[in-house]
Formats: C-alpha cells, sequence, structure tokens
C-alpha cells in the first residue's frame, strides 16, 4: 500500500464517528418556558424514552421569553440534523402569527412537523383560599369587588389569555390581565395569593389541584376531564363559548433530512408508548396523540382557522 493511499485511508477512519461519537451525541429539546410549567413537563417525561430509542442522550433546554421568540428562533436556526427539536405549544406556531407582524421566524418556513405528542383541556383555577367554587360565584365577586381582580395569563396572545378574553366576553366579569412569562411563575403567583385565577393547561395545574394548592372550578372545554371528576364544564355553568384546548407539538428546523425527521417520529410514538410515561401523562389530564407529521400540520391548519376567526371577533391584540 501506498503512503499517500494510507494516509486517506486513516484520515477518512478518523473522520468517521465511532463509539465515544455516538454516546457523546446529544439531541436538545428546546421549551420556550421556564421549568415546571406544563410544556416543560412533558418534555421531561418523554426525554428519557426517546434517548433509548436514539441511542443517545436528549435533555430538555428551557428557553422562555419573548412570547416564545427566543425559543423558537433558536430552533429556526438551528442545524437541520436531529440535534434541536421544539416541543411546541400551539401558542408559538399558530397564535403568534395571527398576533404579531413581525416576528423573527415563520412557521411554515422554518419549521417542519415531526409528531403531535399531546393535547389538553384548560381548567380556570383559583387559590384555595378563594370562596368561589364555581364560574358564577367568581363572575359575582369579581362585579361586587371595588377594583378589578387581577387575573394571570401564562403571556400576551397565548392560550391561557385567550381563554381569559372569551371569559371576559361571555361572563361580564371585571378583572385585570396580569401576563406573565410562562405559566409556572402565574401558577405561583396564583398559589401565593398575588392574583385571583389563572386558565391553565390541565398537565400543569393538575398537581397543585391534587396536592390542595389550587380549586378547580371550570374545565374550558366541551366535556367534563375524568381525573377532575365533579368539575363542570363552563358550557355546563352557562357559558359554553368559552372552550380552549391546547396541544402541543414536535417540531425540527425547516431542512431537516426525511429520515431524520422518521426517526425522531418514532422516538416520540416509542416515548408515548411507555407505560410509564403514559401513566404520568394520563394522570395528568392530558391525552396522547402521536401523530404523522401531515397530521401536525394540519392540526396546525385547522386552528389557525379557528383561532383567527376569535381573535379577530375579539379584537386581540399584542402591543
Amino acid at each position: 500500500m501506498s503512503r499517500s493511499l494510507f494516509a486517506a485511508l486513516l484520515a477518512l477512519a478518523l473522520a468517521l464517528p465511532g463509539p465515544a461519537d455516538a454516546q457523546t451525541k446529544t439531541t436538545k429539546v428546546v421549551v420556550a418556558f421556564p421549568p415546571g410549567g406544563p410544556v416543560d413537563i412533558v418534555a421531561r417525561l418523554i426525554a428519557d424514552p426517546m434517548a433509548k430509542e436514539l441511542g443517545h442522550t436528549v435533555i430538555v433546554e428551557n428557553k422562555p421569553g419573548g412570547n416564545t421568540f427566543i425559543a423558537a428562533e433558536m430552533v429556526a436556526r438551528a442545524p437541520a440534523d436531529g440535534s434541536v427539536i421544539f416541543l411546541s405549544s400551539m401558542s408559538t406556531v399558530v397564535l403568534n402569527t395571527l398576533l404579531y407582524k413581525d416576528m423573527p421566524y415563520d412557521p411554515a418556513r422554518d419549521f417542519a412537523p415531526v409528531s403531535l405528542v399531546v393535547s389538553s383541556p384548560t381548567i380556570m383555577v383559583v387559590n384555595t383560599a378563594n370562596p368561589a367554587n364555581d364560574v358564577a360565584a367568581f363572575v359575582a365577586a369579581s362585579k361586587a369587588a371595588p377594583k378589578p381582580l387581577p387575573f394571570s395569563s401564562a403571556g400576551v396572545g397565548g392560550t391561557t389569555h385567550i381563554a381569559l378574553e372569551l371569559f371576559i366576553d361571555a361572563s361580564g366579569a371585571k378583572v385585570l390581565h396580569i401576563p406573565f412569562k410562562g405559566a409556572a411563575p402565574a401558577i405561583s403567583d396564583l398559589i401565593n395569593n398575588q392574583v385571583d385565577a389563572f386558565f391553565g393547561d390541565l398537565p400543569g395545574v393538575i398537581g397543585h389541584i391534587k396536592g390542595g394548592k389550587l380549586k378547580a372550578i371550570a374545565v374550558a372545554a366541551s366535556k367534563q376531564t375524568p381525573v377532575l371528576p365533579g368539575v363542570k364544564t363552563m358550557g355546563e355553568q352557562g357559558l359554553p363559548a368559552v372552550q380552549m384546548e391546547n396541544w402541543y407539538g414536535i417540531y425540527v428546523p425547516a431542512k431537516t433530512p426525511a429520515d431524520v425527521i422518521a426517526k425522531l417520529n418514532k422516538a416520540v410514538h416509542t416515548a408515548l408508548a411507555t407505560e410509564s410515561v403514559r401513566q404520568k401523562l394520563i394522570e395528568a389530564g392530558a391525552n396522547i396523540i402521536p401523530s404523522t407529521p401531515e397530521a401536525l400540520a394540519k392540526a396546525q391548519a385547522d386552528d389557525a382557522k379557528r383561532y383567527g376567526d376569535i381573535i379577530k371577533a375579539k379584537n386581540i391584540k399584542v402591543e
């Protein structure tokens, strides 16, 4: 073998990934909210079983702020090789496009869908010290109060804010919207009695409800949820227009190869089929809905139409 040929083969061998390279490869699941919120909870539940399926480490990286712009832009600019994926709530890929004229990312241009993960109804919760046990009592108290009652959301224009706007419009409640940077701090201030109420995704509030820190007074969905027996829907309490169901989906940078998307899709499906993960998600009140990339794209398009109509009708704007 000539010296030049040997040198070429040696260089090729050194360039090929070996066992150590495979072990050190990492996929980041980017979450646009602080730790402890509902999206973060779901991300951490699926990370380990996804890692087992992919054969390398999967970590969760929280990038809150900017009404999810920071996380979304980070993913949009990430390498299109499966090393960075986005567990996005419906807000980021649907609502933001309806609310903002200028964004640093375009979901249609910058992201490729991988799979739906879960969906969940929105729950109206109050502090356990609040005497209201139903919507009528809360609305009556708000109208009798000398000042509007502070009502938190996870951010301007998000699902929790739109649910609140629908509630105000339908009930006439006298409340003051207090937006936070994510569900976790909004819930924390509610527990600490700094605000009076919150519309939260069920997985993010169920632990606090079962732990006696929050009280659920309505389900903003078409039917009751089995994990909160006896808690009536908004419709059952006279406000059928107040419905908000959120979903989370996995996205990757737009130019990610089809085979990489297929591997990630399989990993998501495997994670959601893992019994321990399924049980925890069901107990949290989440509906497990793994899908094809096409089904995620359709959910995105359908909700853009639905919520676009609502945002226009309610004149919801961001400053």
